[in-house]
């Protein structure tokens, strides 16, 4: 018997938890994922009231794994926090932090979205390989899928994400401006939330203004996820340069809508985009300005990408996720002696 956690935001890491939690018939847990410290007090007592197996959904919940005598599986999707520092980390999060990174080792198995992540566990967190699955994360394809959508009369660029340093938009900004000399049409769209601080948006709003780019860029909050392959489905590509992600949901949900893909050659885009897109070095601007006009100027090459994305993109879904936590919970199950 297994007791799975399930978050309610919307992110990508909250996306995982309910969809296997569509396709898997254990028990579960509903929560929300940023809590106060009274109501992580109140959830990590009812977590170890639980006598089975608990599966704690992503790396932040290995905290709540504190009173917990049973066995416990514990999905990491990325280690930023161990891999970027945070200027503003106040003493309470680097608390947490700790808490996470030893309940995370103390975890009966770790399910670990990409090779990169399950790399990343081994090198700062010293897990042995043999305790680490590599499970891809999914994508609903009744959802995305190419549509005969229109978002704009314009052309545009998609980029999918918060705004936090590691997204590099700051780099995706400066090779934006060079092609709208170009290509004086072009827009960028962003799609997603502002992220860890409102700070955020101040300062892409005077690296807008710095450019001269302010009124071609179009900023949009958070969608429901048909919305979103509408925005794929009608973009001339995504670009996403983030400096690094432990999976990366966006290259994928954009593939299986027929939207071609720049984005990074490093962390898990290689893993996830295979040779679909085109990856190139994060912190070369005029490479990524480059990459990105190539797709805008030759059709051959954009109906390449399509095709190759649209196949690279059937090679995940949340049912292939779900079978193979089901099999991480046979194997917990039967090491603990359990049915």
């Amino acid at each position: 018997m297994v007791v799975l956690i399930v978050t309610s935001e919307k992110s990508g890491i909250d996306r995982y938890s309910r969809e296997i939690a569509k396709r898997i018939d254990v028990s579960k847990i509903e929560t929300r994922r940023y809590l106060s410290l009274k109501e992580g007090y109140q959830l990590a007592r009812l977590i170890g009231r639980q006598s089975s197996i608990v599966h704690l959904p992503n790396q932040d919940f290995a905290r709540y794994a504190i009173f917990l005598n049973s066995p416990f599986i514990v999905t990491v999707h990325d280690l930023i926090r161990s891999c970027f520092s945070f200027s503003s980390e106040m003493l309470s999060e680097r608390l947490w932090l700790t808490l996470d990174k030893h309940y995370i080792k103390r975890a009966s198995h770790i399910i670990s979205v990409s090779q990169h992540t399950k790399h990343d566990l081994m090198q700062y967190l010293k897990i042995p390989e043999n305790r680490v699955s590599v499970i891809y994360n999914g994508i609903d394809h009744s959802i995305f899928k190419p549509y005969n959508a229109k978002i704009l009369d314009n052309p545009y660029i998609l980029y999918v994400g918060s705004e936090r340093p590691r997204k590099n938009l700051g780099r995706l900004f400066k090779a934006f401006a060079k092609l709208k000399g170009e290509f004086p049409e072009l827009k960028l769209v962003k799609v997603g939330a502002v992220g860890r601080s409102e700070g955020y948006r101040r300062n892409v709003m005077r690296k807008l203004a710095s450019l001269g780019i302010t009124q071609d860029v179009i900023f949009v909050d958070l969608v429901s996820e048909l919305e979103l392959a509408h925005y794929y489905s009608s973009a001339s590509l995504l670009a996403y340069p983030s400096l690094y992600e432990g999976f990366g949901l966006p290259p994928l949900e954009a593939m299986a809508c027929g939207c071609p893909v720049v984005t990074s050659n490093n962390s898990s885009f290689p893993e996830v985009v295979g040779e679909a897109g085109i990856m190139v070095n994060p912190y070369d601007t005029d490479g990524l300005a480059q990459a990105m006009k190539q797709v805008l100027t030759d059709d051959k090459l954009r109906d390449d990408m399509v095709g190759k994305g649209l196949e690279q993109a059937k090679r995940f879904s949340w049912e292939e996720t779900a079978r193979e936590t089901q099999e991480v919970y046979n194997k917990v199950a039967e090491q603990h002696g359990e049915k």
